[in-house]
């Protein structure tokens, strides 16, 4: 029995199936809506063992390739921002998008992404909720502070900031003489005092279930690297085998520059952003940390920056230890800050 090869062009509401042998022969096409038993009943009249399926990786991919995996398909996940359609073509829609996918896949050209474990991808999006709520509580502290300012001339350190309280406020503003503007700061320190709270204990859950693995343990003995930077690193690396070299990873991570060159002469640019943002700013961190705590970082910082700016030290700095956290990961190798900053 010949193989099949199936393209699923997602979108929010629906998704666009091709369907194709070996030889590029097209062997059915539909609009399936956004529900997985439709999805599936549709496939059931092929031969599951013989098909392999390519997702298009879209913000909503999780139920489709959890779905599928789980009643035993072959899929991969496709990276659209990797894939160019030859742009001669006239004229595109979802049916030769879908086809386009599938024949990619067929001809093993296919540029895939990374299906995230699943018992693990939820712990990662939770860390991820975390930030968000830091920053929400962040905007809420600022403009209760930028208020005070404003209107009683008082400026209230950063780092007193998390410490203040509703009497903090009343003897600032007295509740008789200013109500309104009483009422709107104990508002963003409720709210701000709330995300603390729920930040606590996303981070009691995260931490539950991942202190114990081997991963952890390592990335907390390297300099700079605490709790949430260790979580953060962790389970945004996912599973270090899948980066083949280092240099792969220190380009996930964004610690490499982003250029184009032809005959030695800069081109122009690619695109920065790829790669993931959350190690980006985690090794950044651990940067920053490292070279305010350790002899060896602060030194090279020093040199750095008196060549180019700090900036581009610190850059530096990350880059280094994205590749030192590599090997590490990769070999079970314990941290050597000689090896880093000899």
């Amino acid at each position: 029995m010949q193989k099949l090869y199936a393209g699923l062009d997602l979108h929010s509401s629906n998704v666009y199936a091709g369907i194709i042998d070996e030889q590029g022969t097209k062997h059915g096409s539909r609009r399936l809506p956004c529900n997985l038993f439709e999805v599936l009943k549709y496939f059931s009249k092929f031969n599951k063992s013989e098909m392999k399926i390519a997702v298009e990786s879209t913000y909503n991919w999780y139920w489709l390739v959890d779905g599928l995996q789980a009643d035993g398909y072959n899929v991969v996940l496709a990276n659209p921002g990797a894939m160019k359609q030859y742009n001669g073509i006239k004229h595109t829609d979802d049916k030769t998008d879908a086809f386009f996918i599938a024949e990619l896949l067929r001809l093993n050209i296919l540029p895939e992404g990374h299906i995230y474990p699943v018992e693990t991808r939820y712990i990662r999006d939770l860390l991820r909720r975390r930030q968000t709520f830091v920053q929400q509580r962040t905007t809420h502290l600022l403009s209760l502070k930028s208020a005070v300012q404003r209107n009683c001339a008082e400026t209230i350190k950063r780092s007193i900031l998390h410490m203040l309280t509703e009497e903090f406020i009343d003897s600032l503003i007295a509740e008789n003489r200013n109500p309104i503007l009483n009422f709107t700061l104990k508002q963003n320190l409720k709210a701000a005092q709330s995300l603390s709270t729920q930040i606590d204990d996303i981070e009691k859950v995260i931490l539950a279930k991942v202190d114990k693995s081997m991963e952890f343990i390592q990335l907390n003995t390297v300099p700079g690297i605490g709790k949430i930077l260790g979580m953060t690193i962790m389970l945004e690396t996912g599973n270090i085998n899948r980066f083949a070299q280092v240099g792969n990873y220190t380009s996930y991570c964004r610690c490499t520059s982003s250029k184009c060159s032809s005959n030695g002469k800069k081109k122009g640019e690619n695109n920065r952003k790829n790669g993931n943002k959350y190690l980006s700013w985690a090794l950044v961190e651990v940067a920053n940390q490292a070279i305010i705590h350790y002899k060896e970082p602060n030194q090279f910082y020093q040199r750095k920056s008196a060549k180019k700016n700090q900036a581009v030290a610190i850059k530096a700095i990350a880059a280094k230890m994205s590749k030192a956290i590599y090997y590490m990961l990769k070999n079970k190798q314990e941290f050597d800050m000689k090896r880093v900053f000899p």
